[in-house]
């Protein structure tokens, strides 16, 4: 027996500022998961997530628990498997492992970076230390684990905007792998009904329940399109491939292209090359473009953020270095077309504007103003009088109400976990009573 672990590095830690709410392998890239891309080419379910302790208490349907720190056994008898989230397998990469571990064990690297470790039956797990970083790329201790290796496929993300850059050709690959022809087990290629135009060569599947109007465009012209299960898609609309479209999504009109999202996303007006993670409400007019947006975020009618600089050079962002909201730092990205990165539960006001490369912590609160940059630190409360923390007691009812409407409740895992995340990123005395509450004022909020 072989047991699955997943394990964030100092590096997946640094995705801010999407890591201080979940573990890396939660985060939509293509058309799946990090984590069930892992699982799907190893035929492995996760048991649990390793590395990010801090994390401990996060729940989501389908989702492994967080382990803390100083775990050091797995299961008796079993053997365990540890892998890196940020290893990007192909959808098949059984046959690239042996079939018994060895006995001394044995290390998996991709392209020069360790990615894992596969241990024999009573082996320790690698305590926690071998989680951080010496270099960019470089597992501290991965080379003292154990001492056999072996080149596996992929490739392994550095940065969070990997997710955005890379996502179109991820779609691409996903989705023939996944419905060649359009067809898989859960979908075939779809059928039009009167008035929905469909134009390109790439294949357009669809899951049950897809719900298409007259004056919908589905264009394949630059990459296949795949509407999940309960997919509603609304006149005036036009979703430009790739794009998977997730379960239970409803696109309210306007252009869609290069887009990954869902569960459960409520989308209108322009998104272009951007990555949303579930539960995003976008049901008004407005640019969102080359973003990558985590859960539970609600943008207001003509929110819109900027993804290229006037002159035309790379963007900028500021980020953290390492696991903690603290001491940011300006990174290069190197890419000229860089949008907003919104953490989970981040909620903008109506006609709120977001420059290139803009760090929105979660539980955030912006509203219109000066045009938003830089980094926003978890739990603020921004608008053209400045920044003020959120009181966390109205934060955590709001997401409970919000979550509520779709009928997920806020377990009391998450709310601790949010907590203690409100207690490392504001201020003293911006607990329960101090701050600003997001619930107020009713009238600047979109709905």
């Amino acid at each position: 027996m072989r047991i699955l672990y997943l394990f964030d590095d100092r590096v997946a830690r640094s995705w801010h500022p999407f890591s201080t709410t979940r573990p890396v392998g939660e985060l939509l890239f293509g058309t799946l998961l990090l984590r069930e891309r892992i699982e799907r080419a190893l035929g492995l379910r996760v048991r649990a997530t390793m590395g990010c302790p801090e994390l401990q208490g996060f729940s989501e349907p389908g989702a492994p628990p967080v382990l803390g720190a100083g775990v050091t056994a797995g299961p008796t008898g079993s053997e365990s498997l540890m892998i890196l989230s940020r290893w990007v397998p192909p959808l098949a990469s059984m046959g690239l492992l042996p079939h018994k571990a060895p006995p001394d064990g044995l290390r998996l690297v991709c392209r020069g970076t360790p990615v894992g470790w596969l241990l024999p039956a009573g082996r320790p797990l690698p305590p926690s230390e071998a989680f951080s970083l010496k270099g960019p790329d470089v597992v501290d201790g991965a080379r003292s684990v154990v001492e056999g290796e072996v080149e596996v496929a992929g490739s392994v993300l550095h940065r969070p905007w990997s997710l955005m850059e890379q996502n179109p050709e991820r779609i691409v690959g996903d989705l023939a792998a996944l419905y060649p022809g359009g067809y898989g087990p859960d979908a075939a290629p779809i059928d039009p009904p009167p008035g929905v135009w469909l134009t390109g060569s790439h294949p357009v599947s669809a899951g049950v329940g897809v719900e298409l109007s007259p004056g919908v465009v589905l264009d394949t012209r630059n990459g296949p399109i795949h509407l999940s299960t309960g997919v509603r898609v609304e006149p005036r609309s036009h979703i430009q491939g790739p794009a998977w479209i997730g379960p239970g999504s409803h696109v309210l009109g306007g252009r869609l292209g290069s887009v990954s999202c869902g569960p459960v996303c409520k989308l209108h007006g322009e998104v272009d090359s951007s990555v949303l993670n579930g539960f995003v409400n976008k049901s008004h007019d407005g640019h969102l473009g080359h973003a990558v947006v985590g859960r539970w975020v609600n943008l207001g009618a003509m929110t819109t953020n900027s993804d290229l600089k006037n002159t035309y050079g790379p963007i900028r962002v500021t980020t953290a270095p390492g696991p903690a909201p603290r001491d940011p730092v300006s990174v290069d990205t190197g890419m000229i077309k860089v949008g907003a990165f919104l953490g989970d539960h981040v909620r903008t006001g109506i006609g709120t504007l977001l420059n290139g490369g803009v760090m929105v912590g979660a539980g955030s609160t912006l509203f219109a103003g000066p045009v938003i940059s830089g980094w926003i630190p978890p739990f603020s409360w921004v608008s053209a009088e400045g920044r003020q923390p959120v009181r966390r007691d109205a934060f955590l009812t709001v997401a409970a109400r919000v979550m509520a409407r779709r009928g997920v409740p806020l377990e009391p895992g998450v709310r601790e976990l949010l907590t203690r995340l409100h207690g490392v990123s504001t201020e003293p005395g911006t607990g329960a009573d101090g701050g600003a509450d997001p619930g107020e004022p009713e009238e600047r909020r979109d709905r």
